[in-house]
């Protein structure tokens, strides 16, 4: 077994266990600590509570390793496809090890957490993430899909306060929402234009015929199953989001006819 191998399995069996302590251990010392109203949470909420904190762990990990990569990492960026950097392929490990803990924790948890959804999606992101790691290709493309992975601290700390009973309008509810949608579509949506176009200006080059059939298959396969679904959730992100602006409107509408009333 090469060092390179080694590396990647024990950062993949490292991140496994180290997101496994913090859903079942650290994230119950946490989130009592910052937030009273943790405690006051049925044990439903708890799980999901867990879950996201670990997803927002996870995310900010491999989003920041991700944007490193993205704008610094030479050898990477000098050939997509092949170019191959042992640090994108760590961040790879963590994001796979991530998914493992978390499709486990799904699984444990189905009647509380589960959803069909995120099994697809962890699941295909997995399959990509073998090739990746097993052949050394298509490194600086695996990041590029994690910087995705930005916008889930966003999605996550919206359900924190749901869970919490914050006021829909309160200003922190209202900043994260619209952060959210904003980030959701740059990482997730504006992206996809110029990562398809990039796939169809080395289609047919000699470095992706060196890819093979099964790696091209899979590359375009995974990546349309992903973006469907980042399009699914941006949608319905979208219409919350243009719900709470309207609501918004209607209640500052309503407030100055009661203040010309009053006047």
């Amino acid at each position: 077994m090469d060092t390179n191998t080694i590396l990647v399995l024990s950062t993949s069996f490292a991140s496994f266990f180290t997101f496994q302590i913090i859903f079942h251990i650290v994230s119950y010392w946490f989130s009592a600590k910052i937030s009273p109203g943790f405690n006051n949470l049925n044990f439903k909420k708890k799980i999901e509570w867990n879950s996201r904190v670990v997803s927002t762990c996870h995310s900010l990990v491999v989003g920041v390793v991700g944007l490193y990569i993205f704008f610094f990492d030479e050898a990477a960026i000098a050939d997509p496809l092949w170019g191959d950097t042992s640090l994108g392929k760590v961040n790879i490990a963590i994001a796979s090890g991530y998914l493992v803990s978390d499709l486990l924790i799904l699984i444990w948890y189905w009647k509380v957490i589960g959803d069909k959804y995120f099994v697809i999606h962890h699941c295909t992101a997995l399959y990509a993430y073998h090739f990746v790691l097993k052949d050394g290709v298509l490194v600086y493309i695996g990041n590029f899909r994690l910087l995705a992975e930005l916008s889930s601290p966003f999605v996550n700390q919206r359900w924190f306060f749901e869970a919490l009973k914050y006021p829909k309008f309160s200003k922190a509810n209202v900043i994260n929402g619209i952060l959210m949608t904003v980030v959701f579509f740059v990482v997730r949506i504006a992206s996809i234009p110029p990562f398809y176009s990039y796939m169809y200006s080395v289609f047919g080059t000699e470095a992706y015929r060196r890819l093979g059939f099964l790696i091209q298959f899979s590359w375009i396969t995974t990546c349309v199953v992903l973006d469907v679904m980042n399009v699914m959730w941006m949608i319905k992100i979208s219409k919350g989001c243009i719900k709470i602006i309207s609501l918004l409107r209607q209640e500052k509408a309503r407030k100055s006819l009661q203040n010309g009333k009053l006047d």
